[in-house]
């Protein structure tokens, strides 16, 4: 199964991808443009961009982009890549000083998005969207809930409330591709906490791991979270080569998948 899987994407015509890291002059855009200050936990200088294609709604080829620690960003290309082959739809994937850095402007655009030097929604701690270690997808599929259940419930972006019901799924909802991001360890998903919930939202693990990455020399950290990446894919796909463990998760159609035994890697494993 997984030969003929291989074999039909060497049949798949080449997607654009890219990783750069970000240069003196899009760090200025940014300041600009209110994404990253001085204060930031994670300097220009650890940043990449990762552009990548994507398959739109209407099923078009679109060209996106985002920022992130440059310790994931050849995961996060790969994922990407994944998330393209599999035709999961984005809305889009936009610089973030396009809207001066305010995410729920970005949401309200249904913008998929990562690097950002912001606060926690609702807390006075960085998010770790300020670490360049959380990627949101499609917030109005996946919106950000608060206080979900009682009087005072808020949804982020609002136009999200249609999208409440997670069941059966719709056609950009995140349920259909955490394992995708799991494998590319984004061990958290958002779409699991009890509160707030937040659909839209993966991040690779805790604070303190995040950090550990950030303070490392970029090769060593790279090589730090693939071992991370190695774990997990070694749980989760017990008997698969570790160099085709993702192209076995991501054949739904021939195998169900266990997503028991992938929550289960995923809590034990992440850091």
């Amino acid at each position: 199964m997984i030969t003929a899987l291989l074999a039909g994407w060497s049949m798949v015509p080449a997607a654009h991808a890219d990783i750069t890291p970000v240069s003196p002059a899009q760090c200025a855009d940014m300041r600009a443009g209110k994404v990253i200050t001085a204060a930031n936990p994670v300097p220009c200088a650890r940043l990449a961009r990762v552009s990548f294609d994507y398959t739109d709604f209407d099923g078009a080829t679109r060209q996106g982009a985002v920022v992130v620690l440059d310790a994931v960003a050849p995961q996060v290309e790969s994922l990407f890549g994944e998330l393209l082959l599999r035709a999961f739809p984005l809305a889009g994937a936009r610089a973030l000083e396009e809207f001066d850095g305010d995410d729920q402007r970005s949401m309200a655009a249904n913008n998929s998005s990562a690097f950002n030097g912001r606060p926690m929604t609702g807390g006075g701690s960085w998010s770790k969207h300020a670490y360049g270690a959380a990627i949101d997808i499609n917030p109005l599929q996946n919106p950000y809930v608060s206080q979900a259940g009682s009087s005072a419930q808020e949804v982020l972006p609002p136009k999200g409330s249609s999208y409440l019901q997670r069941t059966p799924a719709q056609a950009g909802m995140a349920e259909e591709v955490v394992s995708v991001f799991y494998d590319h360890g984004f061990l958290i998903w958002g779409g699991q906490w009890k509160q707030p919930i937040d659909y839209q939202h993966f991040e690779i693990g805790s604070r303190g791991f995040i950090v550990r990455l950030a303070s490392l020399p970029r090769a060593q950290a790279r090589a730090e979270f693939e071992r991370y990446v190695a774990a997990y894919r070694r749980c989760a796909h017990p008997g698969a080569p570790s160099a085709q463990a993702t192209a076995a998760a991501v054949s739904d159609d021939d195998t169900e998948e266990d997503t028991t035994l992938r929550d289960q890697c995923a809590a034990r494993l992440r850091k």
